[in-house]
């Protein structure tokens, strides 16, 4: 189970973007979390992955309550968070090729010799070909360079996946095969899933539930 209890979280302390939010995501379980541009989702969103430290609440990952965030979460606890966020350009390192970028999280975690294998397989789930596994991010579209950011975030099997906007840059048919993946995924592993975003009928669509962001946060 991933819950969050009580979550006050941004980047001024005078001024948080999230107060006082609750939510909790079981396992197999997919969740849609509505709100409009500017409500603190994708904080709330960065807390739910342990990339933001919340300034207030608790966060319990597997019935281990989270103390280290980012690069202090234990290795064990990150690596069980795939994360995609709405901008693929900012997410990816421009220096890498598409191959490279998503096998970071397993040259990272030192499974360097699964790497070759692994994106070979995950190109395929994603639909990226061979040619552009040796392309750069300037040089791919940016539904192209999303398909790589999902691959990457699948790259260590996670048992949670966190979803931040992730198609709100794609066009209609790239939104579907991605959203496809996910829950191909899903249904695969159990894994649980924390979708963000703004448009109540890809959420209802995609999700078995849907919260709308005023039923999780203190008035």
């Amino acid at each position: 189970m991933l819950e969050l209890k009580d979550i006050t979280a941004g980047y001024d302390r005078r001024a948080p973007a999230v107060r006082g939010a609750h939510l909790t995501l079981h396992a197999g379980q997919s969740l849609g979390l509505l709100g409009p541009s500017g409500c603190g989702k994708s904080t709330l969103a960065r807390v739910a992955a342990l990339l933001h430290r919340p300034d207030r609440g608790t966060v319990t990952l597997d019935g281990h309550v989270v103390t280290g965030f980012s690069h202090r979460a234990p290795r064990c606890l990150r690596t069980a968070i795939g994360v995609v966020f709405q901008q693929p350009r900012l997410a990816a390192d421009p220096r890498l090729r598409l191959g490279d970028l998503v096998a970071e999280p397993l040259r990272a975690t030192g499974r360097r010799t699964e790497a070759a294998a692994r994106v070979a397989e995950l190109a395929q789930q994603v639909g990226l070909g061979a040619d552009l596994l040796a392309r750069r991010p300037h040089e791919v579209s940016d539904g192209q360079l999303q398909r790589a950011c999902l691959a990457r975030a699948l790259a260590l099997r996670p048992r949670w996946l966190v979803c931040d906007e992730m198609t709100a840059m794609l066009d209609a048919s790239t939104t579907a095969a991605l959203v496809a993946v996910v829950e191909d995924y899903r249904a695969g592993t159990g894994a649980g899933l924390l979708a963000v975003g703004h448009d109540p009928v890809l959420l209802g669509r995609w999700c078995g539930r849907t919260l709308h962001w005023d039923e999780i946060v203190k008035d």
